[in-house]
């Protein structure tokens, strides 16, 4: 069967629940965006500086992300609605390519419905295409790869092959984790009949067309001696080093609904076990060793397989409508579509910032639910992902009131310098309004993109230790402090200090300021 015809099938046979269910997530999303929101999330400022520096390749990302982008704020500007409206869309073609896989698994309209369910009551879907970051791409991603293997399994077609490697070549150029997935299926062919295409051109084919669509990044790496992986190194040994393999595991039921559990463990059993699904085994494999790669880690963090669910929602979805096709058990599917809906309606508070946030506190307090980082950081009341999205303009305002108390003659040669991408990205930004210049920082592209011409003789500094500054500088002086409501713990009460006569030139300084994580 073509794709066409296959889509086809899907639309007569199964997508009218799938395509209701994504324009609720849509709906939900762009009512957000327009009337809550809270603020710009701290990587979506580092997100939009980035596009101000095209590249092949940054610190802590490949750069596919960065180019959609930049096309989305040529097309519909940089507001806050504008800047998620990428992601929204996405998470609303996520909820239909699921119900389409499980549709191409051999299931009806109550399999497309449970699958589409599935996804859309997701608390860390919902939440990954809230906001604009390579992770809402990297969701539907995983989905492509998933739905071509599929295809491939299904028509035994050797075109699969060319989409499988276009999916994983470009998913790859927006996060390389999808190369686990990639590794996964290589593995799960091994173990099942279908390790006779090794026998053929085409996986090979299909490599080659990944490793090409890849090679902009690895060029840029070699270029930047592997700034990359010193970045994953580093975030690995510190900022994620109390992460344990319990909480993935334990967080794979959490992000994904703790409801949802039958759904995607009937997905897993079906895959392996079921023989309605057998010619589909290497997804079964796919996911296993996925899990392993990231387990074995030892400090990953329980998100980073979520993109995998989408596929097993598809299979728990078949084979949820077959074990409930008898008359007397018909009334459970709609019963337990339904006890999602409601579920992921109850934790849809958590996902996306969609209630006032103090009626978001109270929510969280009336059911126990305590602000959570993967980070090692200190909370107040609310979740880092939250509190990440307070402080930013108030930042720029205060930098920008300091600034313009200097001479014009002070402000041609003053930097602006901040410790992390946050407080640069807000700077820039919000920064914009007040004709600051670009500020300068040391962590990650940030570091990339240099100090220009500042020499260090006189530097405005948003944050940090001031005996560090008086070590650094020959004078120090604290000319304002910003602060601001719910924001994270240690992006309040910073001190904006005006430094004078950089001990060491700051271009001779700048090698032993990087910071990667």
């Amino acid at each position: 069967m073509s794709l066409a015809a296959a889509l086809r099938r899907y639309w007569n046979d199964g997508a009218a629940a799938p395509l209701l269910i994504a324009i609720v997530v849509l709906g939900i999303h762009l009512y957000t965006n327009a009337f809550a929101g809270y603020g710009y999330f701290r990587d979506e400022l580092y997100y939009l500086a980035c596009t101000e520096h095209l590249d092949i390749g940054y610190v802590d990302q490949p750069p596919l992300s960065i180019y959609v982008l930049a096309v989305s704020m040529w097309v519909f500007g940089d507001s806050l609605f504008a800047l998620r409206l990428v992601p929204a869309l996405t998470g609303a073609l996520l909820v239909l390519l699921t119900g389409l896989m499980a549709n191409q698994l051999g299931g009806g309209k109550t399999a497309a419905m449970l699958a589409a369910m599935g996804s859309a009551a997701a608390p860390i879907m919902l939440g990954m295409t809230g906001i604009y970051s390579m992770n809402s791409l990297d969701l539907l991603a995983w989905s492509l790869v998933a739905f071509a293997t599929i295809r491939l399994l299904k028509t035994e077609s050797p075109r699969c092959w060319l989409l499988l490697g276009v999916a994983l070549g470009v998913g790859a150029l927006n996060k390389i984790g999808i190369l686990w997935l990639g590794a996964g299926i290589a593995v799960g062919m091994l173990f099942t009949p279908e390790r006779r295409w090794y026998l053929t051109r085409w996986p090979y084919v299909a490599g080659g067309i990944a490793v090409l669509c890849f090679l902009p990044f690895v060029i840029w790496n070699i270029s930047h001696n592997f700034a990359h992986l010193e970045f994953i190194r580093n975030a690995t040994s510190d900022k994620y080093s109390g992460l344990t393999p319990l909480a993935f595991i334990t967080g794979q039921m959490l992000l994904q609904n703790p409801l949802a559990l039958p759904l995607w463990g009937a997905g897993i059993a079906g895959l392996l076990f079921w023989t309605p699904l057998r010619q589909y085994r290497t997804i079964g494999f796919a996911y296993l060793v996925a899990f392993a790669i990231l387990v074995l880690n030892w400090h990953s963090k329980a998100e980073y397989l979520s993109a995998a669910y989408p596929m097993l929602f598809a299979a728990g979805g078949v084979a949820l409508e077959r074990f409930l096709s008898l008359p007397r058990r018909r009334w459970i599917a709609p019963a337990y579509a339904g006890l999602l809906a409601i579920s992921g309606i109850a934790f849809a508070p958590f996902a996306i910032p969609i209630l006032p946030v103090e009626t978001y506190i109270a929510y969280a307090h009336s059911v126990g639910m305590a602000p959570s980082t993967s980070e090692r950081q200190r909370l107040e009341q609310l979740p880092q992902f939250y509190a990440d999205m307070f402080g930013w303009p108030e930042k720029a305002a205060a930098v920008a009131q300091a600034f313009y108390r200097l001479t014009p003659e002070e402000q041609a040669r003053c930097a602006i310098f901040a410790d992390n991408y946050g407080r640069c990205g807000a700077l820039d930004f919000f920064g914009s309004h007040y004709g600051l210049p670009r500020s300068i920082g040391r962590h990650n592209s940030y570091w990339m993109w240099g100090p220009g011409e500042y020499t260090g003789d006189l530097v405005l500094i948003l944050g940090g230790n001031l005996r560090d500054k008086q070590e650094a500088f020959s004078r120090v002086d604290i000319v304002g402090t910003v602060q601001s409501k719910y924001c994270m713990p240690y992006e309040n009460n910073l001190n904006i200090y005006l430094c004078r006569g950089l001990r060491v030139p700051l271009k001779k300084l700048w090698g032993s300021i990087k910071a990667f994580d």
